[in-house]
């Protein structure tokens, strides 16, 4: 598709054959399949599986402390992969209750909002307003009844491999570990878990994922992928200002002509509003915070008005896929397959991947299915059955319309018309680029000052966090690992003014000392709700955000 200089070139800090020490203290289990992700594509995955063929041994790994802890999403469902995959949902009780009503799209400046028309992959009659945690819930419900095993708490942090290179699956990491790398009293050591194929549905930049890709160059004919950060809130709102289904969606300010971005407001029910706003991570300003954009956006007053006398009851953030058909990697390797999010399924005009995710797992139960039957070291047919699905189609229609905005909003704007009056047709695909390497340096840059948070409207990030009821062992080592420690003061705070400080949704990342000859930079992981986006965005790529122990991180409820 592109050459693929600059993803290697990113890729090339993760060593492709790492020595791995022959581990004798760990109980191997067997099975036919094992998941690692327990999000809507590693659980549609796991029940296809069982429809396919009931004898299957299939488990989930999740690494949250419950299915459901860690997904977060807008959400508007397109009901369209679950009515295949479970098309009497309704009978067996599925958690969607609010039907999306009226579309609103709105263009904004500082004091003014215009609406426009709603863009045709926009509408959303006879979708529902969920949230995903709970679909994600009764997801694994559905799959434990059919005789998949879940395991919750569990975070998959190695690749096995057998002699001949193929995966054999994964191993969780080990627990009771002190903060110097030192075994405790609680320790306990990981399992391994072997099966004839590995479903990789980590999300977003699943730090298994980035491994595979560099193992089995899977991007070797695929564009870099790109992400965006969301940031959300949920809101409980005076009655008389809250319009059940109500869908709201803006583009323009707070967002300069140059940065993409945009928002979202569903009126869910019990008086709840979901409110986000999206940032995409080829932002080129290093003062940008896509969290006090967030902050700052609330105060318009399009949104003021819904939001005035109303309380913020949830807080979650978390990156999410922007690269579209020209960024998916390839998706079958010896022993494994990748989908939902780990592979970048996720239609950005729609502003929807949950159905995708349904759909991809549901594609890849079929292809590996298939190879176990035939006895076939590598699931093939995933790859023909995407190219043969209705979601290959929908993601080539628009293949064109997120990376029209790399030059700016107006061009992107007329562009996305023009592709979707009929332009997909023509034979174009715009190239994608790496994230990290957007960034201008700060003495190019414009300062941009955020205004205090007023604990009404406007919050910081510590008290946002408190409401994600985020959780790491304390005496645990921190799972966000420098590749060197000197270039976040050396490099990144000389040239960037520190940018981990403020694309970091929680307060992660910081300088102290910086006026002194000798500032020094602090990881805070206990506050990490893995975003993932400092892996994504550090201009130098020295982040590496891996899994900590298991069950750590939020615990969101009704994201």
């Amino acid at each position: 598709m592109t050459d693929n200089t600059e993803q290697n070139n990113t890729q090339s800090n993760i060593s492709t054959h790492e020595s791995v020490e022959i581990r004798t203290d760990r109980e191997a289990m067997e099975y036919d399949v094992v998941i690692v992700g327990g999000g809507p594509a590693g659980l549609s995955c796991a029940i296809r599986l069982k429809q396919i063929n009931a004898d299957l041994n299939v488990c989930v790994l999740e690494k949250g402390s419950e299915v459901g802890a860690h997904l977060l999403s807008g959400a508007v469902l397109e009901t369209r992969g679950l009515d295949e995959l479970i098309p009497d949902w309704k009978e067996k009780g599925a958690p969607l209750k609010t039907k999306a009503g009226k579309d609103k799209f709105m263009f904004m400046t500082k004091n003014k909002a215009y609406r426009l028309p709603t863009p045709p992959q926009m509408k959303n009659h006879g979708n529902y307003i969920i949230s995903l945690g709970e679909l994600g819930r009764w997801l694994a419900e559905q799959a434990e009844g059919m005789g998949v095993e879940i395991f919750a708490g569990f975070a998959a942090s190695e690749v096995l491999y057998h002699e001949y290179d193929a995966v054999k699956g994964v191993a969780t990491g080990d627990m009771g570990i002190d903060k110097e790398g030192n075994k405790t009293a609680a320790f306990e050591p990981g399992v391994e878990l072997h099966a004839k194929h590995t479903v990789f549905a980590e999300g977003c930049r699943g730090s298994l994922t980035k491994k595979l890709e560099a193992q089995f160059d899977l991007r070797a004919d695929s564009d870099p992928q790109t992400y965006g950060l969301g940031v959300k809130e949920v809101w409980e709102i005076p009655a008389d200002k809250h319009q059940k289904g109500l869908i709201v969606h803006t583009s323009g300010w707070p967002m300069d002509s140059k940065t993409y971005g945009g928002s979202w407001m569903y009126h869910m029910a019990d008086n709840q509003v979901s409110v986000g706003f999206v940032v995409g991570l080829d932002y080129q300003n290093p003062y940008l915070s896509p969290f006090e954009e967030m902050q700052r956006f609330k105060t318009h007053p399009e949104m003021k008005k819904y939001l005035d006398g109303g309380k913020r009851i949830s807080y979650g953030a978390r990156a999410l896929v922007e690269g579209g058909y020209q960024s998916l990697p390839k998706l079958s390797f010896p022993g494994g397959v990748l989908v939902g999010d780990s592979a970048g399924f996720l239609n950005v005009p729609k502003i929807k991947g949950n159905h995708a995710a349904i759909k991809s797992g549901m594609l890849a139960a079929e292809g590996v299915a298939a190879a176990i039957e035939n006895n076939e070291v590598e699931a093939t047919e995933y790859t023909s059955l995407f190219e043969d699905s209705w979601l290959h189609k929908e993601l080539y229609k628009v293949r064109n319309i997120r990376p029209g905005f790399h030059k700016g909003f107006w061009f992107g704007f007329f562009h996305a018309a023009f592709q979707t009056l009929g332009g997909w047709m023509l034979p174009y695909t715009l190239k994608n680029h790496a994230d990290h390497k957007q960034l201008m340096t700060a003495d190019k840059a414009e300062v941009i000052n955020y205004p205090k948070p007023d604990g009404v409207l406007t919050f910081d990030r510590l008290s946002s966090v408190y409401l994600s009821n985020t959780n790491h062992a304390e005496d645990q080592p921190s799972h966000l690992k420098l590749k060197d420690k000197a270039v976040p003061v050396e490099y990144n705070l000389a040239k960037y003014a520190g940018p981990s400080q403020r694309y970091c949704p929680a307060a992660v990342y910081e300088f102290v000392d910086v006026d002194s000859d000798n500032p020094k930079f602090v990881i805070n992981a206990q506050n990490c709700i893995h975003c993932k986006t400092c892996d994504i965005k550090d201009p130098t790529q020295n982040i590496n955000w891996t899994v900590p122990q298991g069950g750590g991180g939020p615990n969101y409820t009704g994201m």
